[in-house]
């Protein structure tokens, strides 16, 4: 029986020496909605002993999403999973005008559910911890881009100045005693979709378990989340892929009980004037991440922890990434691809990892 293969897509970026050009009259975009999409292959959903697995298929946070989980509560489990998947669209989303975060950003104060409060306190959390790299409030940038709305620009350096004082963080009032918060300056915006597709994995994880599912997997647009083994005991199998090619990945690796989620800026960008503009922004300079990075895969036991990482270490660039693991190697590990080939893996997952590639493994301590 073929093995189980999980096909990660990572996403290529092209990055950019300047933030800034003259406008065109025309643009070439691609419009994928997965920010780092995900393939499962059919046959890899192949039981390897008589266990058949249940898979539900669902659209929702902007993405297409399989789950999948096996044994006698697995429908029960997917289930209770998509009910609380378009719960969390339902209260997360930018769009939604019924939304608690559509809300809280045209009113600038709240009161948050315990849900919204913890992913804000993550969200403050990640970005302290990165130095700034992740932050959830780059998402008028987001919209004078055109990333939100698809119709894509390149902005002047003035109106990125305007709206680069919005991203000051420290302008969140936020009372984690009582979950309210209020936006000091007007016309601050968040977004947590730097993290929510994590979150979101890693509760549907806690379903399967409640409901006494020991063997299952989500693929939530690019974020992957394996629970335990294969019902035959055998680790699963992530293929990430090769950013350069469809056809090809950069190698394979063997988990359980991890979340595996890539960031990159192959599957939503722009062109225009020839230059490509992808969607991932730096915080700091409210243009696209010039970073030497293609893709980055963080693996990881707590997927929100992993979707903030995937994109902090993306802005940060390969050099600032290896010395950010060096600090917390117990938190996460990571696969590094660069914009000239390189491939680097962490060593706390090097010996499960396979490729066909030469890639160097990132040790704690410096030779």
């Amino acid at each position: 029986m073929q093995r189980k293969l999980i096909l990660i897509s990572i996403i290529s970026a092209v990055l950019l020496s300047s933030c800034t050009s003259a406008n065109s009259d025309k643009s070439e975009s691609n419009n994928t909605t997965n920010s780092s999409s995900s393939i499962v292959q059919n046959d890899a959903l192949e039981s390897t002993d008589d266990s058949e697995p249940n898979t539900t298929e669902l659209y929702a946070m902007d993405t297409y999403m399989t789950l999948t989980a096996y044994g006698n509560k697995s429908e029960e489990a997917l289930k209770k999973s998509s009910d609380t998947i378009n719960e969390l669209d339902s209260l997360l989303s930018t769009g939604n005008k019924q939304s608690e975060i559509y809300k809280l950003n045209k009113s600038g104060k709240a009161t948050l559910s315990e849900t919204s409060s913890f992913l804000l306190s993550k969200s403050l959390e990640i970005n302290k911890a990165t130095d700034g790299a992740f932050n959830p409030t780059v998402y008028p940038l987001m919209e004078l881009w055109g990333f939100t709305t698809k119709k894509y620009n390149v902005p002047n350096q003035d109106k990125i100045d305007d709206l680069l004082p919005l991203t000051d963080i420290t302008k969140i009032n936020f009372n984690k005693s009582n979950n309210t918060v209020q936006f000091d300056t007007k016309g601050m915006e968040i977004d947590f979709g730097g993290i929510a597709k994590g979150f979101t994995s890693s509760k549907i994880m806690d379903i399967y378990k409640e409901c006494g599912v020991t063997s299952g997997m989500v693929s939530l647009g690019g974020n992957v989340q394996v629970l335990g083994t294969k019902p035959d005991g055998s680790l699963w199998r992530v293929a990430v892929q090769n950013p350069n090619s469809e056809e090809e990945y950069l190698g394979v690796l063997e988990t359980s009980d991890k979340a595996i989620i890539t960031s990159g800026g192959y599957e939503r960008y722009f062109v225009k004037d020839g230059k490509k503009y992808h969607h991932i922004l730096d915080p700091k300079t409210g243009c696209p991440a010039d970073s030497d990075l293609t893709s980055v895969t963080i693996v990881s036991s707590d997927g929100t922890l992993a979707d903030g990482y995937s994109t902090s270490l993306f802005v940060m660039g390969l050099n600032k990434s290896i010395d950010f693991w060096r600090k917390n190697s117990k938190d996460f590990d990571a696969i590094l691809y660069t914009k000239n080939g390189k491939l680097y893996v962490t060593e706390g997952i090097s010996k499960s990892f396979s490729s066909d590639l030469d890639f160097e493994t990132v040790r704690k301590e410096v030779d």
